[in-house]
């Protein structure tokens, strides 16, 4: 009966004024994440912003990767053999390649290639590592292109291990945004964290929205909402904190974290929707709109999804491009 009622309101109700659509790690369940085909795709299916992950080379660029561990999502592994290590992120031992062990030139050797092993591979191999100037170069060209703003969403990945090494990630951030003249509050820009100190420095420093990450089933009373508006402009909350799903994956109502969220003045922007059968609750099977309509009817302020043409099909919005 609630997917009845979802589907009813999926195909009664359109975008919000507001709600934006979120392109995780571009277009990532059609191409290779974080690559520049991949937010390119993102953006003409209707993506209002792609948002790349930032870690650091050895010579200090900020390059788009999920993780600094990047033997997942290139073919590091075949070109550096000899370069495989073990080390300590965040209090977890991690064995891999990691960006910080190569200088920019090295990276660029490297092609991308898709990380699940359940979705399309036909285009690994196929697209370079991207650094965040091409990123930002790319969504302002996507901008004149389709004749709309394509924003940027930037996470910090593992801030404080950067800086512990040297490699700070702040500073080279808020440069490339100065240099793009994206420094401001009205800047097509949201720079997100999970840490609360890199966010409270970054305050200090700039003007550009901040999102605080939030991971379920993490406690976001009213007073910690109230501490994160004093820094941040918006949470970034697992899905589930909005949304609660049983353990045989039902949907369930709402919780009141937006209306609490939009109280203390914070926008909700929610990740991650994801369509293919390995990611989506079993609730939702059958119907995979009703995820994107169900959170749209809860009022959040965007969604972060793997698949921005599904986004925009729900939600009205008319692609640029059939590809």
């Amino acid at each position: 009966m609630l997917l009845l009622m979802l589907a009813a309101s999926a195909a009664a109700v359109q975008r919000p004024a507001g709600l934006i659509i979120i392109g995780h790690r571009g277009a990532s369940g059609h191409r290779p994440e974080h690559t520049l085909a991949s937010y390119r795709l993102a953006a003409e299916m209707g993506a209002d912003f792609i948002e790349p992950d930032l870690v650091s080379t050895k010579d200090g660029v900020l390059i788009a990767r999920h993780e600094n561990e990047i033997g997942g999502t290139t073919d590091v592994a075949d070109r550096f053999p000899d370069r495989k290590t073990t080390k300590t992120v965040d209090g977890q031992a991690i064995t891999g390649w990691f960006s910080e062990d190569f200088t920019l030139a090295e990276i660029k050797t490297l092609k991308a290639k898709e990380r699940l092993a359940t979705r399309s591979h036909a285009y690994d191999g196929q697209f370079p590592v991207a650094t965040f100037d091409e990123v930002i170069e790319l969504a302002k060209a996507l901008g004149r292109e389709l004749g709309r703003a394509v924003g940027i969403y930037p996470e910090t990945k593992h801030p404080t291990y950067f800086r512990g090494i040297g490699l700070p990630l702040e500073e080279k951030l808020l440069a490339s945004l100065a240099k793009a003249g994206w420094d401001r509050r009205e800047s097509p820009v949201f720079i997100q964290s999970f840490e609360d100190g890199n966010l409270r420095e970054l305050r200090r420093k700039t003007s550009v929205r901040l999102i605080q990450l939030v991971a379920y089933p993490a406690t976001l009373d009213d007073a910690r909402l109230k501490d994160i508006a004093s820094y941040a402009d918006g949470v970034g909350a697992e899905k589930r904190l909005v949304i609660p799903v049983t353990a045989d994956g039902t949907p369930q109502p709402p919780t009141d974290l937006v209306k609490r969220a939009h109280a203390a003045k914070l926008l909700v922007h929610i990740w991650t929707i994801r369509i293919d059968k390995e990611f989506l609750p079993a609730g939702y099977h059958g119907n995979a709109d009703a995820e994107y309509a169900q959170f749209r009817d809860a009022g959040v302020d965007g969604v972060f999804t793997d698949f921005p043409d599904a986004a925009a099909r729900v939600y009205g919005v008319k692609p640029a491009t059939s590809k």
